[in-house]
């Protein structure tokens, strides 16, 4: 197994605050995650120890992805640790203020998997999250 890097960022035409509020809203992820339905599953619905999990797939077929909030700092970060029996590794977002109406949003994973395994998903992994987080900014449109 072998840590592997992933990361995109794009400017969303957004304050940040406006952008970490409607980020942090783990259910509503679901919305603009391709092909991904999202909930919490602690107690804890923001902050430290959050649990979540997201199933990405379609019709019957998916994958479970088990995570939990190890790092949060509104509205400027956090950070997840995957968790679950499929997916192991971290996650970042970080939202950083490029003036007072534009946010870039920084998305980054570090994926544990055998290296041939991580680069025959690679391009589709890059693909749905680039995707995913264009959807994501049209929400402020």
């Amino acid at each position: 197994m072998r840590s592997n890097q992933i990361a995109i960022s794009i400017i969303i035409d957004a304050p940040v605050q406006k952008v970490w509020d409607e980020l942090s809203a783990w259910e509503r992820q679901g919305d603009w995650m391709l092909a991904t339905k999202i909930w919490v599953t602690s107690e804890i619905r923001e902050g430290v120890g959050t649990e979540i999990e997201a199933l990405t797939g379609f019709g019957k077929l998916g994958i479970l992805d088990v995570m939990r909030v190890t790092s949060w700092d509104p509205p400027y970060s956090a950070d997840v640790i995957h968790t679950g029996s499929v997916i192991k590794g971290s996650g970042r977002f970080e939202l950083v203020a490029t003036s007072a109406t534009t946010t870039r949003f920084n998305w980054s994973e570090e994926i544990i998997a055998p290296r041939l395994i991580f680069l025959a998903l690679l391009p589709g992994l890059y693909s749905g999250v680039r995707i995913s987080l264009f959807r994501f900014a049209r929400t402020f449109r």
